[in-house]
């Protein structure tokens, strides 16, 4: 077996992934532990990294305290509200009493936001202000870039592993990778590790397919490295049943939120009716969230599902009739209206646009087709999965509290964004205060444990022939088919994704399956998920680009089945409209208002499930 060379990196704190949280990370950390070295490793450029990388319409997580329009408070009610009940109020206050600190920080580095003729910011919604965010992320990138200085930002590095400590596998000391576009292998030691990489898209096979491969809502490049750089070390994880599942507009996946907050539009059905009218009396069967206003993201959806499978669709977004009445027969304001209503996808998905234009839809004339798209597992969106935290120490009570803000159950190893769980609602602004948070945190712990843990070599030693393997398994053993993609001995990242994307969608109620599953469903995708692991052994890669695509296979696996065991752990359904447990269709609060927590053992190769109580922190 031939291997790459091998390049050490130490320092004294790393950041992993360049996306919005760890520019927030990097930004912060550098402000407190000046003295410290702060590493961040990214796989690809921080100007384009990340669920923002391609732009944003919105910031929608801006609590507007200067204006008085909203509290922490009211934000972690809102929060709780629209996930049935189930979200850690401590880390959802820290965010909410931070950061419009961060989203004046984006004005100063130069973000156009939208304003009245006041100078007070326009509002969309009761969170969300408009902006102009096709550059929002090389605008948060510049600073973090600046901070850690060129010989700190190593990119064009995917991290594959973390490392534990020789003498205590409680305890982080690093992490391993590989170089995208060199031939080394690079191990990280750290005294603090940031983990601030995304949640996942891709896991459930998505609505476009064909020559529309590759068209997801949130970042295709987001492949759930938070979670499975994570569960495999024995980090305690939470809600990684809860996942996601957004409407949009079909096929672009356009964003419906400035649709619904700024146009004031409505959906409705074939026959023209408005399933929140029509279908109203559904909240009551969900009560006291269903009666909460505004009314849960679940249980829109759900009642957009019923009409759905009641034959009534296609659901149409009606522009048309948005458009015109704020135009009001004004052809100069028409335009106007016309141009805010194009610049909402240029800004942020422009496959919507390019979609529109396809399809020579004009949305001041036609109204457009929306869906509900496939499932995603995420932290930092109006998903809760992730890692079971500590939360500030001013503010979380005991049962969630262990010394450091932000740190996870492995001692020395922190998280923000996509990788705290039970904290949804943080989006882009949230993500990116989420890291600064963490960074605090992380400094702090830095400097109370100055001795740097030894990384386990046996471990490094075992990773470093694994993460190379599948470039040796194709040279071996290429030359026994005619097809480099079929071979008796491997199989190809893109095969095993395919096959991964089949068991979710129909053991783990993706869209073939309506959202839908029960528990010998479930079990049984579980053992056909145990059994693609097992085959991920024999992965190969015909190049580096491949190697990268072997690596994020193995992420999203991790996070398919840590989904499954969990949905199959919480017996009931908490969130209709995301997913429907057909052998528990009721929601359940006098025995699963608690969080679902799991932990990995890699030495048995077993799953511990477990409850957490939920604790009010906030009245």
């Amino acid at each position: 077996m031939t291997l790459p060379n091998t390049v050490t990196v130490e320092c004294d704190i790393l950041i992993i992934g360049g996306g919005m949280s760890g520019c927030g990370a990097a930004f912060e950390s550098k402000f407190w532990g000046r003295d410290l070295r702060v590493v961040m490793v990214e796989k690809a450029a921080i100007e384009r990294s990340g669920a923002t990388g391609e732009g944003l319409s919105a910031i929608n997580c801006y609590m507007g305290q200067r204006y008085g329009w909203n509290t922490p408070e009211d934000f972690v009610r809102y929060v709780v509200n629209d996930m049935m009940g189930l979200a850690r109020e401590d880390l959802v206050y820290d965010v909410g009493r931070h950061v419009d600190s961060s989203v004046h920080l984006f004005e100063e580095w130069g973000l156009p936001i939208w304003k009245k003729d006041n100078g007070e910011y326009e509002r969309i919604g009761r969170w969300q202000i408009p902006i102009h965010g096709e550059s929002i992320k090389p605008i948060a990138a510049e600073p973090a870039r600046k901070a850690l200085g060129a010989d700190n930002l190593i990119e064009r590095v995917s991290i594959t592993h973390l490392l534990t400590a020789e003498d205590d596998p409680g305890r982080i000391a690093g992490a391993i990778g590989f170089g995208v576009r060199d031939t080394n292998i690079y191990v990280f030691k750290a005294k603090a590790v940031i983990v601030t990489t995304g949640g996942a898209s891709n896991v459930f096979r998505p609505r476009s397919t064909g020559e529309g491969l590759g068209r997801t809502w949130y970042s295709v490049f987001a492949t759930g490295s938070a979670y499975g750089l994570m569960i495999p070390v024995g980090t305690e994880m939470t809600q990684m049943e809860h996942r996601f599942v957004p409407t949009r507009f079909k096929d672009g996946y356009g964003p419906v939120g400035m649709w619904f907050q700024y146009f004031h539009a409505r959906v409705t059905n074939a026959l023209g009716e408005d399933y929140t009218v029509t279908r109203a009396d559904e909240l009551l069967k969900y009560a006291p969230y269903g009666l909460a206003i505004p009314t849960p993201t679940p249980l829109r959806n759900h009642q957009m599902f019923l009409d759905i499978r009641a034959g009534l669709g296609p659901m149409y977004m009606r522009t048309e009739e948005a458009m015109q009445k704020l135009a009001a027969g004004d052809p100069a304001r028409m335009e106007k209206v016309r141009e805010e209503a194009w610049e909402d996808f240029l800004d942020m998905t422009i496959s919507q646009a390019l979609t529109w234009a396809s399809q020579n839809i004009a949305p001041e004339v036609r109204p457009s087709e929306v869906v509900l798209a496939e499932p995603y597992i995420m932290g930092s969106h109006s998903g809760e999965a992730g890692a079971w935290v500590s939360g500030p120490e001013d503010v979380a009570p005991p049962e969630y509290f262990w010394g450091y803000n932000k740190m996870t159950t492995l001692r020395g190893l922190f998280a923000a964004g996509d990788g705290v769980g039970a904290a949804p609602h943080k989006f882009s602004s949230g993500s990116f205060t989420e890291g600064r948070l963490a960074a605090k945190a992380a400094v702090r712990y830095a400097l109370d444990h100055p001795t740097a843990p030894v990384p386990d070599r046996g471990m490094v030693q075992r990773l470093q022939q694994s993460i190379w393997a599948p470039l040796n398994t194709f040279a071996q053993y290429r030359g026994l088919s005619t097809a480099e993609e079929v071979n008796p001995h491997y199989i190809t990242p893109k095969q095993g994704l395919v096959r991964l994307q089949k068991i979710m969608d129909e053991y783990a109620g993706g869209t073939s399956a309506w959202y839908t599953t029960n528990a010998p469903t479930l079990q049984r995708g579980i053992e056909l998920i145990e059994l693609l692991r097992a085959d991920l052994q024999h992965l190969a890669a015909r190049s580096q680009h491949e190697l990268l695509r072997c690596w994020e296979l193995w992420h999203r696996t991790w996070v398919g089945e840590a989904h499954m065991r969990h949905m199959l752990f919480r017996q009931e359904t908490r969130w209709p409209g995301y997913y429907y447990r057909a052998d528990f269709p009721a929601l359940d609060d006098v025995n699963w208002r608690v969080f679902a927590n799991s932990r990995y053992d890699a030495t048995s190769d077993r799953w511990e499930l477990m409850t957490r109580p939920y604790i009010h922190v906030v009245t």
